[in-house]
């Protein structure tokens, strides 16, 4: 058998069996996008979907975010696509020679090789596939082939499990984190921890970073927070830029629109809890009660407790009220659960779901997969860059969590 062929066998086989033995078309897309972009070694792919003559992405993987994109049927090559319901190929393409594909990435890509193709079930159009430059060199017409059959394989796999419904529409960003770099010197020696990281954080949102130890997750988060500052790039919060402010402008944009959740409590060791929050309250003009802060972490009853008389689990309560204490647009959350037991950080991701219920941006740093399932988005980053935004479109309860 042709050496191509037998590949390209190999390819579906593989595919196919991850969509098969995938319990619903969430995961079954997620996972066999995964494994074509592997395969064919793409930087971007995306998924599509339309509705009412708009199409929303999906699920992508590749250094990008693209939550707040939209493209009208007829529109750039997605909408095209869709539209005719007729694949594009331009396997070898030639930068700045066609203006709807330039339109339709605008960050942290130069493009090279695109294929774009109809998403549908068996009785209706979906949305478009779209793989976007492989890694070394350009897609072959024969990857190109496999990833056409990679959509007619999901069609069947539509008729036997649950719909896909449509993704969550966000709202206007919050902060906008653009071109991010961040490099350490030491002597000679040049350590790049972020690599170009493109990322928009939304009102109302809990928006995960995941990532292993060391990629890169806490430095961005610290940059976003006006902790640090990046080498290159920009972070604007509400229109107001943060890089490069003095640091009088950072004191106050923390002060007045941050609140901070660590891995460490970070508690006054001298103070109770009350007074813990009473010392934040004073930065600010408006500050919740600290009765009223305690009460929304379930500690209405141990105000007068010293942190040395409460658990790792109620101090974490308790660093949570002081950050919610000065009624912060953004809460940071750097591995609040990591230094707890399985019951304890339980008690503090279903604190966190009554903080987003008042409305509160919460950004969470952690290596821990299954805290995932309740977040809005989850950014996973690999190695300084973000590798694939996941949307969900049903948060699971921090109660059903298991690890």
């Amino acid at each position: 058998m042709d050496q191509s062929l037998l590949r390209t066998y190999q390819m579906m086989a593989r595919v196919q069996n991850i969509i098969s033995n995938s319990e619903t078309i969430d995961v079954a897309l997620r996972n066999g996008m995964r494994a074509i972009a592997e395969e064919v070694d793409a930087e971007v792919t995306i998924l599509w979907y339309a509705e009412d003559g708009v199409l929303r992405p999906y699920f992508w993987t590749g250094p990008i975010d693209i939550t707040s994109e939209r493209r009208r049927v007829g529109e750039g090559i997605v909408g095209q696509v869709f539209k005719t319901q007729k694949a594009i190929r331009m396997l070898d393409y030639v930068p700045g020679s066609d203006e709807h594909i330039e339109r339709d990435l605008k960050d942290g890509v130069e493009i090279n090789s695109v294929i774009t193709i109809p998403f549908s079930s068996m009785t209706e159009q979906l949305g478009v596939l779209q793989l976007i430059n492989k890694r070394d060199g350009v897609f072959t017409e024969e990857e190109a082939d496999v990833i056409e059959m990679f959509s007619m394989l999901v069609a069947i796999a539509l008729t036997e499990k649950e719909a896909l419904a449509e993704p969550k529409d966000f709202g206007e960003p919050l902060l906008c984190v653009r071109d991010i770099t961040r490099e350490y010197v030491n002597g000679d020696v040049v350590t790049k921890v972020l690599k170009g990281i493109n990322l928009d954080v939304h009102k109302g949102e809990l928006l995960v970073l995941l990532g292993e130890s060391g990629c890169g997750k806490s430095t961005l988060m610290n940059i976003m927070a006006g902790l640090d500052a990046p080498t290159s790039g920009s972070v604007e919060c509400m229109g107001k830029q943060i890089v490069g402010a003095s640091q009088d402008e950072l004191t106050e944009y923390r002060r007045v629109n941050i609140g901070f959740i660590f891995q460490s409590y970070n508690l006054m060791p001298n103070l109770n809890a009350r007074q813990n929050l009473d010392l934040i309250g004073e930065l600010v003009d408006d500050p919740m009660p600290a009765a009223d802060a305690l009460g929304l972490v379930g500690l209405a009853d141990r105000m007068e407790n010293y942190p040395s008389q409460m658990s790792g689990g109620q101090q974490q309560r308790v660093s949570i009220a002081r950050a919610i204490v000065k009624r912060p647009r953004l809460i940071f959350a750097d591995e609040p659960t990591a230094a707890l037991d399985y019951t304890s950080s339980i008690e503090v991701l279903q604190v966190m779901e009554t903080i987003l219920e008042s409305g509160t941006t919460l950004v969470m740093v952690t290596h821990n997969e299954e805290i995932c399932r309740m977040a809005d988005r989850v950014v996973r980053i690999r190695n300084g860059r973000v590798s694939e935004v996941t949307i969900n479109r049903i948060r699971a309860a921090a109660k059903d969590l298991v690890w």
